[in-house]
């Protein structure tokens, strides 16, 4: 089993605070609560709506009194006002994610990423909090899914709040990551569960191309973000690359001993593309590399308005990043082995 990331430089930033993760039940938000309980907050406030996944997650913290379960959904706004009071930093985890169901329901996506988005934003101007982070998607660089664009709209969302926040001096921000492997609902678990079945093992286009990361890593950019975050950035992070096909034989390669199967008795066939779903990723678009500067393991994209905080001021210093498109396509993808490799340290200790 992982463990929490040493995030030396980042006690400061959460030591003692006041920390609300919404969608703090879910695959990212929970092991973002993970780190940061590590860190020594005063409390951490779970927000979801998910009372399943709330108890589960009791019964891990039942001996801890910095951690509190409030059940709530964002799109209630009353609910999120109450929430955040008191808080000083918010972790915005919640959202519908899914690709294909955000086609077929697209105003229910939008009341969950755009709406209950704003209303995380509103209840951070009433509350005073001194950060906001976002988690966003790839999907949300050039959308072409329902999913993707309303993450973009949450993303501008929350940079454009740093123009009418008005006095206030929270500092609103957003990260965007590519698919988390393991996370619940990923191509990873539905591959996961095919193999346990026996098989075969469903895939659309076998060339596809995707960021990939842990679970882990994930968190990292979140409360890196948190700590440095001025306000009206993206964040995004420099992932590695993989095929479908090499993600597919992989967790065949995973899976298949731990259920008591032999690899190479897993068949894989050929199934249509879904709706919205795209041959690569992209996680920055050239037009935002334009205005994007390189701090390692991250590219920052700063507004593309004038914002009262002289953002670009702080990031004067810093390298631009590359002119062009961050693609999947466009970075040379990690083999077989490699792939394997990531996919085994990122689902260790993951039941099927």
């Amino acid at each position: 089993m992982t463990h929490p990331a040493d995030h030396s430089t980042l006690p400061d930033a959460i030591a003692g605070r006041r920390i609300l993760v919404t969608g703090g039940s879910g695959t990212i938000g929970s092991r973002l609560v993970d780190h940061l309980l590590a860190l020594g907050p005063e409390v951490v406030r779970i927000l979801g709506r998910d009372e399943t996944k709330q108890f589960y997650q009791r019964q891990k913290y039942r001996d801890r009194t910095d951690v509190r379960f409030l059940i709530g959904d964002i799109r209630d706004r009353d609910r999120v006002l109450r929430a955040t009071e008191g808080i000083d930093v918010v972790f915005h985890c919640a959202a519908l994610k899914h690709v294909e169901s955000g086609e077929y329901n697209p105003f229910e996506t939008a009341l969950t990423n755009v709406t209950g988005t704003q209303n995380v934003i509103d209840a951070c101007l009433a509350a005073d909090v001194k950060t906001m982070i976002l988690t966003s998607s790839d999907k949300a660089a050039n959308p072409t899914s329902v999913m993707g664009a309303s993450k973009l709209l949450a993303e501008k969302l929350v940079t454009a709040t740093t123009n009418y926040r008005g006095s206030h001096q929270t500092a609103f921000a957003s990260v965007r990551f590519g698919n988390v492997l393991g996370s619940r609902g990923s191509a990873v678990e539905l591959f996961a569960a095919q193999v346990a079945a026996g098989g075969p093992v469903t895939v659309t286009d076998p060339t596809m191309t995707r960021f990939v990361m842990s679970t882990d890593r994930a968190v990292d950019l979140a409360l890196e973000a948190a700590r440095v975050a001025h306000g009206g950035e993206v964040f995004v992070f420099k992932m590695p690359t993989a095929r479908l096909a090499d993600i597919v034989s992989a967790t065949i390669a995973v899976f298949a001993p731990r259920c008591g199967r032999r690899p190479e008795e897993i068949e894989i066939v050929r199934i249509p593309v879904r709706p919205g779903e795209k041959s690569y990723e992209e996680l920055m678009t050239e037009d935002e590399s334009l205005r994007a500067h390189d701090v390692g393991p991250m590219y920052v994209v700063l507004p593309s308005i004038d914002t009262p905080l002289d953002i670009a001021a702080a990031y004067e210093h810093v390298p631009a990043a590359p002119v062009g498109g961050y693609r999947s396509d466009g970075v040379a993808p990690m083999d077989g082995p490699e792939v394997e490799a990531v996919l085994r340290a990122a689902v260790d200790g993951v039941q099927l």
